[in-house]
């Protein structure tokens, strides 16, 4: 469920605490495995999570980026606020927002 659509994620280690680290294996249809890590700035449960975000070995045309998620609870639903930045180029911030669209989709679509 993690990713974009046909991605899938065969592997996550997940240490969700200030200074830990996180590590997932995404795979999309056409098999090339690859992976993404980074660390946890702040863990503030069930508010807001930040975190760093860079692939895993790294790309000489990204930079690692920060990830911000906040949560406000609206009775029925959840109000997701995500940013994340800064992009070394306006392609790599397309492609991250596809990524992510497509993601963030998915996640709605399972607690539909």
């Amino acid at each position: 469920m993690v990713g974009p659509r046909g991605f899938t994620t065969p592997s996550v280690e997940f240490d969700p605490l200030v200074g830990g680290s996180y590590r997932i294996a995404m795979q999309p249809p056409d098999g090339d495995l690859f992976y993404l890590s980074g660390e946890f700035r702040e863990v503030n449960s069930p508010a807001r999570l930040a975190y760093t975000f860079r692939w895993d070995p790294p790309d000489p045309d990204d930079r690692e980026t920060v990830v911000t998620l906040a949560l406000k609870d609206l009775g029925e639903a959840t109000e997701l606020v995500f940013a994340q930045g800064t992009f070394a180029t306006e392609e790599r911030r397309a492609l991250h927002e596809q990524g992510w669209r497509d993601g963030l989709d998915r996640l709605e679509e399972f607690f539909a």
